[in-house]
């Protein structure tokens, strides 16, 4: 196995790594928000806004990490 095969299977992993990491996150995020919008039902509003900010968040590391990975294999 060269170098170079080591380097797109070490991308593919931190991209896996990645992706797995957001989808905990996001899963966090919106079920603890399906929480508090259920405790506070007036609230809802507001709770929704700030759980879509944080899953943009969330997505947009893993994005970075992706483009990161890719970045290195291809080098």
């Amino acid at each position: 196995m060269g170098n170079e095969a080591l380097a797109f299977l070490g991308a593919g992993i931190g991209a896996g790594i990645a992706a797995v990491g957001a989808g905990i996150g996001i899963g966090n995020a919106v079920g603890s928000a399906a929480e508090a919008i259920a405790r506070q039902p007036q609230a809802s509003g507001d709770i929704r806004g700030l759980t879509l900010i944080a899953a943009g968040l969330v997505e947009g590391a893993a994005i970075i990490a992706l483009v990161v990975c890719l970045l290195l294999a291809i080098k």
